[in-house]
């Protein structure tokens, strides 16, 4: 039985929906109230027991790097100031035995490329892939729902959800035969089919466990669209010789890659955060009808 360990964070992406904010900034440090988007997905595998994160970056992605790395002068700031319960918080960002890894992807060039520049670190062991910008929200956390399946079945674990057959064209879209509650053996995947054309309307999102056999399969995808290498063909070649699962988590999909999921997530949570929840509350309550007029 092999333990999961490792998570690939695939955060190279330009985040080109969101500009101006991310000309200069990564979409992954967007905030949420005051916790970046990257932060969320790192807790969510930390709570899987996951120890290495390994974080493929690219140009203008140094905020990641800085954000999970010791901050010496803000750190000395902070003390100076009396503020011991910051200094604790920024100090304590991670568990003292998380291990963050960052590797350089030169070129954007799809999911499975990403995927790929982590094989080094990966070697031959199972792996978990989050995508920041998916904001998973479930008790517990998703990829601790997924890891628990996966120690049990020993496979690859797609995250999935069902979606409108009109949003089919936007996502990996599975076929399945049920297994047992919330789980499903996939018999095919298709990458973002149009609504005519899916098998189903079971999407995945943005959560993976994958088997290191899927290198083998990656490095024989031809390039599509723009030279992207997706996920999703490496996963289908994947499918002929090893079982892969779709695990329908427990919880609620925040999609912040898009500007009104973004919003969705700011304001659920945001009415939780234990220092404004009660005052956004009030203020939300406050405006009643006029909160809908632009």
């Amino acid at each position: 039985m092999k333990k999961l360990t490792k998570a690939v964070f695939p955060v190279a992406g330009l985040g080109t929906r969101f500009l101006p904010a991310t000309k200069a900034s990564p979409k992954e440090m967007m905030p949420i109230v005051d916790k970046p988007l990257i932060q969320f997905a790192v807790e969510e595998a930390v709570a899987a027991g996951i120890t290495d994160m390994i974080f493929v970056t690219g140009r203008s992605k140094r905020a990641i790097e800085d954000h999970f790395d010791k901050a010496y002068e803000l750190e000395s700031e902070l003390e100076i100031r009396g503020k011991g319960e910051l200094l604790e918080f920024v100090r304590n960002l991670l568990p003292k035995n998380i291990n963050c890894i960052y590797i350089r992807q030169a070129e954007a060039l799809g999911l499975g490329h990403a995927i790929l520049c982590a094989r080094p670190v990966i070697d031959d062991e199972p792996f978990a892939v989050l995508l920041a910008d998916d904001l998973l929200d479930g008790k517990p956390p998703v990829m601790q729902q997924m890891a628990e399946v996966y120690s049990t079945h020993q496979c690859s674990i797609l995250g999935v959800q069902e979606v409108p057959r009109s949003e089919t064209k936007s996502y990996g879209i599975v076929a399945s035969q049920k297994l047992a509650e919330r789980l499903e053996k996939i018999s095919a995947i298709v990458e973002k089919p149009q609504p005519e054309k899916a098998p189903s309307t079971l999407a995945v999102v943005g959560r993976y466990i994958l088997t290191s056999r899927i290198f083998h399969h990656l490095e024989k995808v031809q390039p599509g669209q723009g030279g992207e290498i997706q996920l999703t063909d490496g996963i289908a070649a994947l499918l002929a010789e090893q079982q892969v699962l779709a695990y329908r988590y427990a919880g609620v999909r925040y999609d912040c890659g898009s500007k009104l999921g973004y919003l969705q997530a700011m304001v659920e949570f945001g009415l939780r955060h234990p220092e404004v929840g009660g005052d956004f509350a009030a203020y939300l309550k406050g405006r009643g009808q006029d909160a809908l007029k632009p």
